[in-house]
């Protein structure tokens, strides 16, 4: 088998996709009054490394896919640059918004924070939709900026994690770098009726499960693509690092949840 991960295996999966008939959109496009009966909605998390991203866009932009990249507002996310390369391509730029974390807790001043930053990101595309930042070591789960407010009242369309319908949505997201790897997850995992129907561990099970039409009609398909290398000395780093980042979340946040 080769190894998963990699730019050449997303190419793999994005043709398998188009091939099996799913139309690849983005979550502002699912979210709309357009949205196909048959789809995938690429959504990228991009949490550090954003010129893996900008390969990404590339490659769907040369496949006929639009896809979404929510940026942090950290600097290990934002760089203004291929912030505006990628939107250049035709993708949605969202805000991956983690307020609440940043301001440890502080409720009143976490608002004022997505203000500036949702303005911020305003500059470069016209964001319409936004997605949490897990921020697993923090005991501060970002959706919670929510409970006073309504990101409907900023002219959002849709927040992954509350404007989808999961009971016919399939989720699979890489995270931990697996597909399979709800037991490292902090808080980037759904409740939906198929986790026990399929059995998806790696980028070929996906594959092969869209070559037999095994899969259901919508399906929502979360990467980091800081995760995907084809170059051996990254692909590596990656593949030991998040081995240690998974050990680390299962044993300390995972088995102890500290969210409010």
């Amino acid at each position: 088998m080769a190894r998963d991960f990699t730019m050449h295996k997303y190419r793999e999966l994005l043709r398998s996709s188009s091939e099996s008939g799913y139309a690849l959109i983005s979550f502002e496009e699912f979210v709309g009054t357009q949205c196909p009966d048959r789809c995938i909605v690429l959504r990228h998390d991009v949490d550090a490394q954003p010129g893996q991203s900008l390969l990404k866009a590339e490659i769907e932009k040369e496949m006929g896919a639009r896809s979404t990249y929510y940026f942090r507002i950290v600097d290990e996310s934002n760089d203004p640059g291929i912030i505006r390369k990628i939107a250049a391509l035709g993708h949605e730029i969202g805000y991956h918004y983690e307020d609440l974390s940043l301001a440890n807790g502080n409720y009143k001043k976490a608002i004022r924070l997505f203000e500036k930053n949702l303005e911020y990101f305003r500059s470069y595309y016209p964001v319409k939709t936004i997605c949490m930042h897990g921020s697993p070591a923090s005991p501060w789960d970002n959706r919670l900026i929510w409970r006073d407010h309504r990101y409907q009242d900023y002219d959002i369309l849709g927040e992954p994690y509350f404007d989808t319908d999961f009971s016919s949505t399939l989720y699979l997201t890489d995270t931990g770098r697996k597909w399979d790897g709800n037991k490292v997850s902090v808080r980037d995992k759904v409740k939906h009726p198929f986790q026990q129907q399929f059995h998806l561990r790696n980028t070929d099970d996906i594959v092969h499960a869209l070559k037999k039409h095994k899969l259901p009609a919508k399906i929502m398909l979360t990467t980091h693509p800081q995760r995907w290398h084809d170059d051996w000395g990254p692909w590596c780093r990656e593949l030991i690092l998040q081995g240690i980042k998974n050990r680390i979340k299962k044993h300390f946040y995972v088995a102890n949840p500290m969210t409010e």
